[in-house]
């Protein structure tokens, strides 16, 4: 879901979604690599984003993402399950 959103912002390569979103979390949130580059070709692969090679700011060759209709569909999906989700955790920790 993050990785989803964090393209809403426009195509990004797998470096940059990874400083987007720690510097959109406060410094919080740390993707590492190991896990950012499977979940991209897991996105890839369900349809929910493209990947296309070009040059990034340094000049270096990166494959670029972004979001494709159907992976905005799942995002609101994935949108409303957390905010249910979140708002039933809040419930419960409200009475604890």
């Amino acid at each position: 879901m993050l990785v989803l959103k964090t393209l809403t912002h426009g195509h990004l390569h797998g470096y940059a979604i990874a400083q987007l979103l720690h510097q959109i979390s406060g410094d919080v949130l740390q993707v590492e690599e190991g896990s950012l580059y499977p979940a991209l070709q897991r996105l890839e692969l369900k349809g929910w984003i493209e990947g296309d090679w070009g040059l990034s700011s340094n000049n270096r060759r990166a494959r670029f993402y972004k979001l494709t209709a159907a992976g905005r569909k799942q995002l609101s999906t994935e949108t409303k399950q957390y905010k249910q989700m979140a708002g039933a955790i809040a419930r419960v920790m409200g009475i604890a």
